[in-house]
């Protein structure tokens, strides 16, 4: 126990590289961010469509020099991880060029790992900068402490986001079943009404002959 809060406040603040985002993408249109990394550094793409026809989003990540890492199309939720394979500036895009008129809402999150450590020749590894391998050891608990706080993180999101998908369609599922009931309603009504005016008028005649 003595040992977990520590771990808990450096988690923390290595969590603090983590947010997620909503964004609105129009129809036609594209939306792209930006984030500069060093050469080596992981990164992680984590996006969910959360409203809007089909659910479904175009996305592509590219590198400083134009290369494509990553492209998706009609994609509704995935989860993409790379190592960066040059310093520069990483673009990822979320593109509702395919949608006519309805607009897409995504969640979407970029998780970016630490630099990569840089040994100078000459200098100590990192196990003698340390001193013991016992710190070697605490590091790796915080990283790992890290990683499955990321991944409860987006599991919330995730769910999050399913559950106003699903409460979505419940409720236009629920306004169209009533919908449908006022319908069959005013057509039985209507059909009545007739059936009284046709049947009156059946009598009226008989009683002229």
């Amino acid at each position: 126990m003595k040992f977990l809060l520590p771990l808990l406040f450096i988690s923390s603040l290595l969590f603090d590289g983590v947010y997620s985002y909503f964004i609105v993408v129009d129809a036609h249109a594209e939306e792209c961010f930006h984030d500069r990394v060093a050469k080596g550094t992981k990164m992680g793409l984590t996006f969910e469509v959360a409203e809007g026809g089909f659910l479904d989003i175009d996305v592509k990540i590219t590198g400083p020099d134009g290369k494509v890492v990553y492209h998706g199309e009609r994609e509704s939720s995935n989860k993409y991880t790379f190592a960066a394979y040059n310093e520069g500036v990483y673009t990822y895009c979320f593109s509702n060029a395919m949608s006519t008129m309805t607009p897409k809402t995504v969640m979407f999150s970029m998780d970016i790992g630490e630099e990569p450590k840089k040994e100078e020749p000459g200098q100590p590894g990192a196990e003698a900068v340390t001193g013991t391998a016992g710190d070697t050891k605490l590091e790796d608990m915080i990283n790992e402490l890290h990683t499955a706080m990321t991944g409860v993180k987006h599991e919330q999101e995730y769910m999050m986001i399913r559950d106003r998908i699903h409460r979505s369609i419940s409720e236009s599922t629920n306004s169209r079943v009533v919908i449908w009931a006022i319908f069959e309603n005013m057509v039985i009504f209507a059909m009545t009404l007739g059936q009284v005016y046709y049947l009156k008028r059946i009598f009226e005649v008989r009683r002229l002959v």
